[in-house]
């Protein structure tokens, strides 16, 4: 070993040690936050605008070798073992166990939170309405299949509010115990995911035997347990059920991203950088939606999303998803929405959050 890798090794050291007692540094002081709180009587512990500015301010000092994404997903876990130390959060989100849910849901609050599978997207609203769950996870769209209808449905009744948003990339890994692709019998998938990865199938697995599952975490399972079986998920499957990747990103379409939203009982503050999202039902009359949409160019408002789906209060009737750019603390969203309630016969805010912040 040459003197120059020495003395790089034992720079490494000195810095891990640095490392290290600033970690335990900030865990001291956030366990002194903590206390404050209690002083006050201050209950909220969480504050999803403050972790969004943090981690905003974290990219814009990198300057690199790593990532901004990878130095952000660092922090990230800084923060959420700091938490940790005041409360263990629960986050429910769509299981089972293995689901890019639950990868959503640990990116967005790190891995020192207990993360609870639940069966339906209404069963995650309802154990977080419980009081059960801290937070939820539940997806809302895809960039290739498009919005998650179930998610929308559940707000028209529900109390609880956005509080922020993730947005996955998903990426398909073919699992299993083998080593080899030659090795593959079977493949088990959810329908969405073959589908998602057909030219890769047709090309390197053409006729071995696809059979349809209800989710990809199910189909890991099934790969750990049967020889010669594989199946597509996602890396937190593999980890989960100890599974190779035999082969990794064999989705046909490498921007397939997931956008995923967390809900809770409170709203959240302005964070700089956030949006808003609201359900809106017209009076079924000519005109109409224009009068719903005018207040927005009005007050220079972008609108990024508007989907629309039945209210189940009588047949032809729909209520409109909107998804806006901004704060109801702006002055221009107040704005807004005081016209809005004009034009409209029901304007519900259901949460102003931070964007995604990576």
């Amino acid at each position: 070993m040459t003197d120059k890798l020495l003395q790089l090794r034992d720079k490494i050291d000195t810095l891990d040690e640095q490392i290290q007692s600033l970690i335990t540094e900030r865990a001291r002081v956030a366990e002194e936050v903590a206390v404050a709180k209690q002083k006050t009587g201050n209950s909220v512990f969480y504050r999803a605008e403050r972790e969004a500015q943090v981690l905003r301010k974290v990219m814009q000092r990198n300057t690199g070798p790593l990532s901004n994404e990878e130095m952000a997903r660092l922090f990230r876990e800084i923060m959420s073992a700091c938490l940790a130390l005041e409360r263990v959060m629960k986050i429910a989100f769509l299981g089972p166990e293995g689901t890019f849910t639950q990868a959503a849901a640990l990116k967005h609050f790190g891995h020192s939170v207990q993360t609870i599978p639940m069966t339906t997207i209404g069963d995650v609203f309802r154990e977080v309405e419980s009081g059960t769950a801290s937070y939820g996870v539940v997806p809302v769209e895809n960039s290739t299949e498009g919005v998650i209808n179930h998610t929308l449905d559940e707000f028209i009744n529900s109390s609880l509010h956005i509080s922020g948003e993730v947005e996955l990339r998903i990426h398909h890994h073919l699992l299993g115990k083998m080593e080899s692709i030659s090795e593959v019998t079977k493949v088990y998938s959810h329908r969405q995911s073959l589908a998602q990865c057909r030219k890769w199938l047709d090309t390197n697995l053409l006729n071995v035997e696809q059979i349809d599952v209800s989710s990809n975490a199910e189909a890991a399972r099934l790969a750990a347990e049967e020889k010669g079986a594989a199946a597509i998920a996602g890396e937190t499957a593999a980890e989960i059920y100890n599974l190779n990747i035999i082969h990794g990103n064999i989705e046909d379409e490498p921007d397939n991203t997931t956008r995923f939203l967390i809900i809770g009982e409170r709203g959240v503050p302005a964070s700089g950088v956030d949006k808003t999202t609201m359900l809106v039902s017209a009076n079924n009359k000519p005109g109409s939606l224009h009068a719903m949409l005018e207040p927005l160019a009005n007050n220079q408002i972008s609108m990024t999303r508007i989907e629309s789906r039945p209210s189940r209060q009588g047949m032809w009737n729909y209520v409109f998803f909107i998804d806006i750019e901004g704060h109801i603390e702006n002055e221009n969203v107040i704005s807004a929405l005081k016209e809005l309630e004009q034009a409209a016969s029901v304007v519900k805010v259901l949460g102003s959050y931070p964007k995604a912040v990576l």
